[in-house]
């Protein structure tokens, strides 16, 4: 994984999802292997055709999740797909656990990193 794949993120609050300033009071930079793991929770959360710069990226949420009946297996398929797409990714694993009252998907992202390293994101 070169230098460039791990520089450059916002650190991004993990509550809020705003930026996040550091003790000199510049917006924060996250670094390996949380900005990759940032950068897959990015991935996951953007709707298909919302990125103006390419709108290819994201999730059909629109056209094959929201409001619509889905399979299961299509969805942590889709969800792997666009986890693998993140520089830096070389295998991602979409487990989902829960679905609330309140019809609120929530699972985890198993990832295993190009250097090796495992860790997951939840959503």
């Amino acid at each position: 994984m070169d230098e460039e794949s791990t520089t450059g993120a916002l650190l991004l609050d993990a509550a809020t999802w705003d930026l996040v300033i550091d003790a000199q009071g510049n917006i924060a930079q996250a670094a390996a292997p949380y900005a990759i793991v940032q950068n897959v929770a990015c991935a996951v959360r953007v709707f298909l055709g919302e990125c103006w710069y390419n709108t290819a990226l994201g999730l059909p949420y629109l056209e094959h999740v929201l409001g619509r009946s889905q399979s299961v297996a299509l969805f942590r398929s889709d969800v792997e797909q666009v986890a693998r797409t993140v520089q830096g990714v070389s295998r991602a694993v979409c487990v989902l656990t829960d679905i609330s009252p309140q019809r609120r998907l929530s699972g985890i992202i198993q990832l295993a990193l190009e250097d090796g390293t495992r860790t997951s994101v939840s959503f």
